[in-house]
């Protein structure tokens, strides 16, 4: 069965292209205890090409979310991949001095990454000169989300519920937040709260172009709430958001984290077909290359006979 039959048969995607992808690729990280390893997938083909920083979930690595990945490189994008330090790969002890700090470490993860495309560039061959540094989104699942908010805007409330640190970035013109965990305080359960101060988030400043994208079946074990939990960054954030709702979904997606993933409750390649493709259109268009294919997208989803889910914007 073909990925068209599987998601929504009128939803048209480019041809896809032969990709490259190199790892690691080690930048420099003073002060981080060890070098940030990142993976970089691109198309072998076009120029200009439009980037996205990818922040995986807790425990994950570079080598995660190849359903996304490749297809978003297959079709266009150079992906980059960092490797945070909550990482099963480094394996680092609950007592180690970093460790109550990783959600800041991998935020500046991200940015380390922004401030060394000319090292991204040189160490894939053939990329060299081929980015287009004006059309950069950043992505991420769960904690990933979370973390790539931050420099959509999002900032972590304090004790007394005043605004955190502003770590947004300019250099990020648009945003996929896969998971996003909702606020906290009473919607946290007491283990969170007390373990997760970080989990306290404020999207008031949440000003750059993202699409939220939850599922209806998604049930935290971090929160008091239910799924809608998921949706609080759509709601709460200032307006040129869509939120993607998918119908029977739970924290992995339908299986975005990997192929064949232990950790995937409800596996579904229909619905991470979906997916793919929805948020290459999002991106495509968000970021100036091509305007129809966002509303083809929506269009499509809306008249599907059998949907996987509903797209919602303000």
């Amino acid at each position: 069965m073909s990925e068209a039959t599987l998601a929504v048969p009128d939803l048209a995607v480019s041809v896809p292209n032969p990709v490259v992808s190199v790892k690691p690729v080690v930048l420099p990280a003073p002060g981080r205890g060890e070098d940030l390893r990142v993976r970089v997938s691109a198309p072998t083909i076009g120029r200009e090409l439009p980037v996205i920083v990818f922040s995986h979930g807790f425990g994950g690595s570079l080598d995660g979310y190849g359903p996304l990945v490749d297809f978003w490189a297959a079709h266009g994008f150079v992906v980059i991949q960092p490797t945070h330090l909550d990482s099963r790969t480094l394996n680092l002890p609950p007592d180690d001095p970093r460790t109550p700090l990783i959600w800041r470490f991998r935020v500046e993860d991200l940015k380390r990454v922004l401030d060394g495309l000319e090292l991204v560039e040189d160490s894939v061959p053939g990329l060299g000169g081929r980015l287009d540094r004006g059309r950069i989104a950043v992505a991420g699942h769960s904690w990933g989300a979370q973390t790539a908010s931050m420099l959509l805007g999002a900032r972590v409330l304090g004790a007394e519920g005043e605004p955190g640190e502003d770590m947004s970035d300019s250099r990020i013109k648009a945003g996929v937040l896969l998971a996003l965990p909702g606020t906290g305080g009473a919607d946290l359960t007491p283990f969170a709260a007390e373990h997760f101060p970080f989990m306290n988030p404020s999207f008031a400043e949440m000003s750059t172009p993202a699409l939220v994208v939850a599922g209806d079946r998604d049930q935290s074990l971090l929160s008091v709430r239910g799924p809608d939990w998921f949706t609080d960054a759509y709601f709460l954030s200032p307006g040129g958001k869509s939120l993607l709702t998918l119908f029977g979904a739970e924290h992995s997606l339908g299986g975005i984290s990997g192929y064949n993933v232990t950790e995937t409750t409800d596996e579904n390649p229909g619905r991470v077909a979906l997916i793919r493709r929805l948020t290459w259109a999002y991106l495509r268009t968000v970021l100036g290359i091509e305007d129809s294919s966002w509303p083809a997208a929506r269009a499509a989803l809306a008249e599907a006979d059998d949907p996987l889910g509903r797209i919602e914007s303000r």
